[in-house]
């Protein structure tokens, strides 16, 4: 064996910090995740990042500056991680580094992930790998989602089509069939309008346990309104953020006097909905869902996607049933495309992207010169 340690990082939609996760594998076969780690934003650098999804004064120069501070958190938070596993860092082979979304625009050919990449290199004392999306976006994908290849490879089984659910800022699946490639495309909507209303409504960064949607009832003609949404009817491979689903996107939507509640609920069920319908025609014959990501903590959410998937024979899991922390997946995904990279292997899922055929994917930024 010739076995090689990563790092893999993760600062996903829901802008809340930053996963590290310490990943083992054999050139690119998978071996093992074994460590992690994770450090918060501050409320003021999530502000500063979520105002660039906007048109403003100064956005080149402010996202310069918050690209190098977001590289000294990266690097703070792999040196966190380093700490905790008693590994120094000319032990790692290459840590790979998605950056920071703040903006995804396939339409028009790119998508941007902030990060001080030579930055990272120089403070980690690392190779850094990153900019993964861009790749694909030039061979005329998505750029996005990048995982199915990578769930593909940990979760994949020889005898069922598994669906593996993510459900961050915004909710994805990975379709694996036994024979054939993997696909997968973003459902719509994960954590991120939750978040975003309760933020405004409550001043909170989320709603814990789903506490406070349970409190309300469905407005059955706004959910309607909703997912009535052009997205939604688009074919896959099709990829979405921010850009189409945030405040203000669905303020203008919401009439005088609703209850705060009803509208959050209505906003949960929106969610489960949309997962629901997107794994039902990607995947009619899926019986075993693994779900990963920050949303498997909102017990309401994942009580309701319960009980719409048992009613169909439909079983929902936890991704820590085959053997991967829920937590834990994105990041590790990206010390994965580290390793593709640093073995010259494609990483991109072009069934899933869209994009003309296989490409490897990212820059390399290394340590030092000797």
């Amino acid at each position: 064996m010739n076995e090689q340690l990563y790092i893999g990082l993760m600062s996903g939609t829901s802008m809340d910090g930053v996963d590290a996760v310490l990943v083992r594998m054999d050139k690119t076969r998978w071996l093992a995740a074994e460590s992690h780690a994770f450090l918060p934003y501050c409320g003021r650098l999530k502000n500063d990042l979520l105002n660039l999804q906007n048109i403003g004064f100064n956005e080149l120069h402010r996202s310069a500056i918050l690209a190098q501070e977001l590289a000294v958190l990266y690097a703070q938070t792999a040196a966190e991680l380093l700490q905790r596993a008693g590994i120094p860092p000319h032990n790692i082979t290459a840590l790979g580094c998605h950056g920071q979304t703040v903006r995804h625009a396939p339409e028009s050919g790119y998508s941007i992930q902030l990060a001080d990449l030579a930055l990272l290199a120089e403070k980690s004392g690392i190779l850094t790998v990153g900019n993964f999306r861009s790749r694909d976006l030039a061979a005329g994908g998505q750029g996005a989602p990048l995982v199915p290849a990578f769930h593909e490879t940990v979760f994949g089984s020889a005898n069922e089509t598994r669906v593996v659910l993510n459900i961050g800022g915004i909710a994805n699946i990975s379709v694996l069939p036994p024979q054939g490639a993997a696909f997968g495309f973003d459902t719509g909507p994960g954590n991120m309008l939750m978040d975003a209303w309760v933020n405004h409504i409550w001043q909170l960064p989320f709603d814990k346990n789903g506490a406070k949607a349970v409190q309300g009832r469905v407005l059955d003609s706004l959910l309607a309104q909703w997912l009535a949404h052009p997205y939604f009817a688009r074919p896959y491979p099709k990829s979405t953020g921010r850009e189409l689903f945030s405040l203000p996107w669905l303020l203008p939507q919401l009439s005088d006097g609703l209850n705060p509640h009803d509208v959050l609920r209505t906003l949960l069920e929106f969610t489960v909905q949309s997962i629901h319908n997107a794994v039902t025609t990607a995947a009619p014959a899926v019986r075993n869902i693994y779900v990963c990501g920050g949303g498997i903590r909102n017990t309401a959410l994942m009580e309701n996607l319960n009980k719409r998937f048992t009613a169909a024979g439909v079983s929902l899991h936890s991704t820590a049933a085959l053997n991967l922390d829920p937590q834990w997946v994105e990041a590790a995904a990206f010390g994965w495309l580290a390793a593709a990279w640093v073995n010259r292997v494609s990483g991109n899922p072009y069934h899933a992207t869209g994009a003309h055929g296989p490409r490897i994917l990212g820059a390399g930024y290394p340590a030092c010169v000797l």
